[in-house]
C-alpha cells in the first residue's frame, strides 16, 4: 500500500476555492482596464469595481495606481492575482458615461457578463467623435478665452489663442510616437513663451504673462493637481503621491521651456511707444466662459447633449468662487466654488442616473490652481524666492480648498452613482 501523501494547506485551501467564474471575472477586469484609461481617479475606480464585483457574486480586492492596476478574486488563502499595466490616457467624458451605464446593465442583470466584455471592446473601439479639426478649433478657443479670463485684452487673446493652436497641432501630430510625446509640454512652454515675447516686441505693450499662461491652458496640470490631493484624501497613498509627482514634473517641465522661450526677448527690439488698448468691456467675461465651456466639452470628448449641463456646471463653479473670493479671500474662494459644484453634479446625478463626473470635470477646470502655480514656479526661476514660495503655498490653499469642497458636497448631498 502506497502511503498516503500530505497534502500543504496552501494547495488543499486552493482546491477547496476552485477560480471564479471566468465571464464575470473577465468583464470586471475589463471593465476596470477601460475606466483606468480613460481617467477615472483611484478612489472613484475602486469604489466602482467592488460594487461591480460585490454584485457578480465575487469576492474582489483591486488596487489603482497612475500606470498599473492589480485585481484579486477569491479568499485570502487561496487569491487569484491579476496584473494590468495601463498607460495614463486622456479624460473621455462619453465613454466614461457609457461604461458607467454598462455596469449597470450587467449588475442589474440586464446583460450577462460574457455579453458586457464584448460590450467593452464596442466601446473601447468606438471612433471618436470630434475629428482633429474640431479639436484644434477648440485649443485655439480655450486659449482666447483663457487669456480673457485672467483678464487680458484683445493683444493677449490673440496671442494666446494662436499659441494654442500652434500646441494642439502638435499634439496631434505627436500623439501617435510616444518618444516625441513626452517632450511636448518643454516644447510647448518654449514656443507660447517665445510667441509672447515676438508678439510684445511688434505688437506694442501686452501681458506677456497673462498671453504665455493662456497659450498653455490645456496643458497646465492643475487638474491633476487636485484629482492628487483627492486621493490622498481618501487615503489612497500610493496613487495620490505618484500623480502629484507627476503633475510636479509637468510645472517644472514648462518652467524650462518658459524660462528658454523667454531668452527670445533679449535678441529683439524693445517694444513701440503706443498706447494702450482699451479695457475690454465686461460683458466679454461671460462669453469667455461659455467659449471655454464649449471648448473644454469638445477637449474631454463629453456628448453635445451633456454640454448645456456642463454650461450650468461651469457657471455654477465660477460664480460660486468668485462669491467665495468676496466673503472669504482668494484662496479660500474655491471652497464655495467646489462645494457649490459638487452639491448640484451629485444632485443632477441622482435626478438623471448618470456620473457626476460629467459636471464635476469641467467645472473643475474653471477653479484649479494650474495658472497659480505655474506663476509659483516663473517667480522661482527669476530668483524670486519669497514670491515663488508664497505663490506655491497660494497654489496648495486653493487646491486643498477644492478638495474640501468636493468632499463636503458627496458629505451633504451622496450621490447614488461612484462615479
Amino acid at each position: 500500500m502506497c502511503a498516503a501523501v500530505a497534502v500543504p494547506p496552501e494547495l488543499l485551501a486552493s482546491l477547496n476555492h476552485p477560480p471564479p467564474p471566468g465571464p464575470a471575472v473577465a468583464f470586471t477586469l475589463r471593465l476596470a482596464e477601460a475606466l483606468h484609461r480613460y481617467g477615472t481617479p483611484a478612489h472613484r475606480l475602486e469604489g466602482l469595481m467592488q460594487r461591480v464585483s460585490e454584485r457578480l457574486g465575487l469576492e474582489g480586492r483591486f488596487f489603482s495606481t497612475p500606470t498599473s492596476l492589480f485585481a484579486s478574486f477569491g479568499p485570502p488563502e487561496a487569491l487569484r492575482t491579476s496584473l494590468i499595466r495601463v498607460e495614463p490616457g486622456d479624460m473621455d467624458l462619453e465613454r466614461l458615461t457609457l461604461l458607467d451605464v454598462l455596469a449597470d446593465d450587467v449588475i442589474q442583470g440586464r446583460l450577462t457578463p460574457a455579453e458586457g466584455a464584448r460590450k467593452v471592446e464596442d466601446i473601447l473601439a468606438r471612433p471618436a467623435r470630434y475629428g482633429p479639426a474640431l479639436q484644434l478649433l477648440c485649443w485655439t478657443l480655450a486659449g482666447g478665452a483663457a487669456a480673457r479670463l485672467f483678464g487680458g485684452g484683445l493683444r493677449e487673446m490673440a496671442v494666446a489663442a494662436l499659441s494654442s493652436l500652434l500646441i494642439g497641432t502638435l499634439g496631434e501630430l505627436t500623439q501617435r510616437q510616444p518618444t516625441t510625446a513626452r517632450v511636448l509640454e518643454p516644447v510647448a512652454a518654449i514656443l507660447s513663451s517665445a510667441l509672447a515675447a515676438l508678439a510684445a516686441s511688434f505688437m506694442g505693450p501686452l501681458s506677456v504673462q497673462v498671453a504665455t499662461l493662456a497659450g498653455l491652458i490645456v496643458l497646465l496640470p492643475g487638474l491633476s493637481l487636485t484629482v492628487a490631493l483627492n486621493e490622498l484624501a481618501t487615503r489612497h497613498l500610493i496613487s495620490g503621491t505618484s500623480r502629484l509627482t507627476a503633475a510636479a514634473l509637468v510645472f517644472l517641465q514648462l518652467g524650462f521651456g518658459v524660462a528658454l522661450g523667454s531668452r527670445v526677448s533679449t535678441l529683439l527690439p524693445p517694444p513701440p511707444l503706443t498706447p494702450l488698448p482699451p479695457v475690454l468691456p465686461g460683458w466679454t467675461q461671460p462669453v469667455s466662459l461659455a467659449v471655454a465651456t464649449f471648448a473644454v466639452g469638445v477637449l474631454f470628448r463629453a456628448r453635445p447633449r451633456d454640454w448645456g449641463w456642463m454650461a450650468g456646471a461651469c457657471t455654477f463653479a465660477f460664480a460660486g468662487a468668485r462669491l467665495g473670493a468676496l466673503l472669504l479671500g482668494a484662496q479660500l474662494g474655491a471652497f464655495v466654488g467646489a462645494l457649490l459644484l459638487g452639491i448640484a453634479s451629485n444632485a443632477l446625478a441622482r435626478l438623471r442616473n448618470r456620473p457626476s463626473v460629467i459636471t464635476v470635470v469641467p467645472g473643475l477646470m474653471l477653479l484649479v490652481p494650474g495658472s497659480v502655480g505655474f506663476r509659483s514656479l516663473s517667480s522661482l526661476l527669476e530668483r524670486d524666492v519669497v514670491a515663488g514660495v508664497d505663490t506655491a503655498f497660494s497654489m496648495l490653499m486653493v487646491a486643498v480648498a477644492l478638495v474640501a469642497g468636493l468632499l463636503s458636497a458627496n458629505a451633504l448631498v451622496p450621490s447614488r452613482k461612484v462615479l
